[in-house]
């Protein structure tokens, strides 16, 4: 929470704002710690604090909006071939299987070689390579749900199979796929900071951590570590406290390892 709430009210407090060039100088390009600039400056002069800032904006950005609308995608078709079974679910299944037989960043870095820079086409790709694991993990919890009393009881009732699937299957999914959810948030901050870091990421305007790493990486020799050592002490903690909280979330919601 104390990570979502610093990415939010970013504007508000970092010192600098560092999209806006106007507040750049040159000339305070690659200073050390200190009093003024806390965490030091890069190459262009931006405060790296105020980076780090509105960094964790595009990384959980990028990161929780990739998530959910490959969870809804993923989800949907895992209900859909769980639910509806025989060629529907083959076809499905297969795609998924196809989808997870490639590397992530090798499918990301096609895309974006392809599409381009850009917030929006970052998302994109990230939504390709993550709705698979939704929808095996949809699948498998709609397949256990499917053979319960209460599904035969909607179903006597003649409901229609999207009712079937929203309301009464979907709920009883929710818990395993919040907690692979919670994963792939992670997952895909790290991927998109891999894609920065290769410089088909994110464009040079709009920075986010793998981009600010990448900014001071060709100055590690030279003594000037900050540019790229503290945007990765940032990215690495951001990901330690996403797979916390989502490992929190698997004991919580898992009954069986409740006592």
């Amino acid at each position: 929470m104390a990570i979502a709430a610093l990415a939010l009210f970013a504007p508000w407090i970092a010192p600098q704002n560092p999209y806006d060039l106007a507040q750049l100088d040159i000339m305070n390009g690659r200073l050390p710690p200190s009093a003024e600039f806390w965490l030091g400056t890069d190459d262009q002069g931006r405060d790296m604090l105020s980076g780090i800032l509105y960094g964790l904006r595009i990384s959980l950005g990028v990161g929780v909006g990739s998530a959910v609308i490959a969870g809804i995608i993923g989800s949907a078709l895992g209900l859909v071939a769980a639910y509806a079974g025989g060629r529907t679910e083959a076809v499905v299944m297969r795609l998924v299987d196809l989808q997870l037989s490639f590397p992530a960043i090798l499918v990301a870095l096609m895309i974006l070689a392809f599409l381009g820079k850009g917030v929006g086409n970052v998302m994109l790709a990230l939504v390709i390579v993550e709705w698979a694991r939704y929808a095996r993990t949809a699948r498998g919890a709609a397949l256990v749900e499917r053979r319960r009393e209460y599904v035969e009881a909607a179903e006597c009732l003649a409901l229609p199979r999207w009712r079937v699937m929203l309301f009464h299957l979907l709920p009883n999914c929710l818990p395993p796929l919040i907690v692979i959810g919670t994963i792939q948030i992670a997952r895909a901050i790290t991927l998109e900071a891999t894609l920065s870091f290769l410089g088909l990421g994110v464009p040079i305007t709009e920075p986010s951590l793998g981009l600010l790493i990448a900014n001071g990486y060709q100055y590690m020799l030279s003594g000037k570590y900050w540019i790229s050592v503290y945007p990765g002490i940032a990215l690495l903690i951001t990901i330690v406290a996403i797979n916390l909280v989502g490992d929190q979330l698997r004991d919580v919601l898992n009954p069986r390892l409740q006592r």
